[in-house]
């Protein structure tokens, strides 16, 4: 696994300059080693760092929401809060994830893409309290992929909303979630 403060250095390099391997060697250079240690510290490449960079964010993102008292809130009011702390966080290095997205989203990243996703949506599920292990794992974690990637691109565009726009965005994608229907009594 690479060193969380090697990842965060690529990110603050990333922010200006893209994800590209100069990036990573400038960031190892930032970290006092040599960008001989390139293949070592990064041994899956531009793409591998960013999937690292996502892991990262996606363990703050849990020990944010675990610092948190959530429990008088339901479910989708929790979903709603972990997500705004996982934007929010991200906010300072907004470039940095534009450019991510971008290269995860050329044709040979797209497994990277779909690795991130998954283990983002199933970090907002566990900090948001689910422990599902039914057939409902896996529609709930399709469906929060869903909102979040949506509420990313809107957050993302170029002229950038402010975040109470984006919380309403997310609102209203939340809003739009079916109902459970009431479990009826058979006579």
């Amino acid at each position: 696994m690479t060193d969380d403060a090697l990842i965060l250095a690529a990110v603050a390099r990333a922010n200006h300059i893209g994800w590209t391997r100069e990036t990573l060697r400038r960031a190892l250079e930032d970290q006092g080693e040599t960008a001989e240690m390139l293949d070592n510290a990064f041994p899956r490449g531009v793409a591998g760092a960013v999937e690292a960079w996502c892991a990262l964010a996606d363990r703050r993102m849990e020990e944010e929401a675990a610092a948190e008292d959530m429990t008088a809130l339901r479910t989708p009011q929790r979903i709603r809060r972990v997500i705004e702390l996982r934007l929010r966080a991200a906010e300072p290095d907004r470039e940095a994830l534009r450019a991510a997205t971008a290269l995860l989203a050329l044709p040979w990243n797209i497994p990277v893409a779909l690795r991130c996703t998954a283990n983002t949506a199933s970090s907002i599920w566990y900090a948001a309290g689910d422990s599902s292990a039914d057939f409902s794992w896996y529609t709930r974690r399709a469906t929060v992929a869903a909102i979040y990637t949506a509420t990313l691109a809107y957050w993302m565009r170029p002229q950038a909303p402010e975040m109470e726009d984006v919380l309403e965005f997310l609102d209203r994608r939340l809003s739009e979630l079916p109902k459970p229907k009431p479990k009826q009594e058979h006579a």
